[in-house]
């Protein structure tokens, strides 16, 4: 059975738009924090935040392959980051489609805006995701489960045409969000997850752990020494 989530309360402030541009705040001028503070509010008015969620059942665990009903993760990260789960989380969510709509009319008369309210696009999904996985974390806590990596489709080790298997449990059309023949969810600003459940978790891996870039990841780095 999935469940729909359509209240979400979201703030964006300066810090946040600047971040879902990649500009560090601490390093970013005023000229560009008065350029997020001027988007924030009708960053707001854009947005359309919704997600559908799930969990399913692991029907058979096997070398790279996880089965359940309705379908079948497979890949190495699959391998990695589902071992010993019983079950899997698999959840979609979006923004809407109103703020790139936005971006795209204000890229020609102000591009400058129109990247800081991309920007601010971004920020928003992060925290629409973080907030379905809040509820998906204090649902296993209820029932003294753990829970291991938040894990995505396309990211390396699982195939991004993976996400037909997503989309295949999901009705994600309740939230008008739907999947291209090259498997790009529209509108772009959503994405999926699949989080695995389960007591015989090992819930200390992190999506790091399974890149071959990791050695030379300014990201990692930067996560390290904070």
């Amino acid at each position: 059975m999935h469940k729909l989530v359509n209240e979400f309360k979201i703030h964006l402030n300066a810090e946040d738009i600047l971040k879902g541009q990649g500009i560090d705040p601490a390093r970013a001028s005023a000229r560009l924090f008065d350029t997020a503070k001027s988007v924030i509010e009708e960053a707001h008015s854009l947005l359309k935040p919704a997600a559908i969620y799930t969990v399913v059942k692991i029907e058979e665990f096997e070398h790279q392959r996880a089965s359940f009903e309705g379908g079948v993760f497979e890949g190495s990260l699959v391998a990695r980051s589902m071992a010993g789960a019983d079950h899997l989380n698999i959840a979609v969510c979006t923004i809407g489609g109103e703020l790139d709509k936005r971006v795209e009319e204000m890229m020609n008369e102000n591009p400058v805006m129109a990247i800081a309210l991309d920007g601010a696009g971004i920020s928003a999904l992060r925290k629409v995701s973080q907030a379905v996985e809040d509820i998906i974390s204090a649902e296993a806590c209820e029932l003294d489960l753990a829970l291991g990596m938040r894990a995505q489709p396309g990211q390396e080790g699982w195939p991004l045409e993976q996400q037909r298997e997503v989309f295949r449990v999901l009705p994600a059309d309740l939230i008008s969000v739907r999947l291209t023949e090259s498997c790009l969810m529209l509108p772009r600003k959503s994405v999926s997850f699949v989080i695995p459940r389960g007591k015989a978790l090992n819930n200390s891996v992190v999506p790091c752990d399974f890149c071959s870039k990791q050695n030379r990841c300014e990201w990692r780095k930067e996560k390290q020494t904070s």
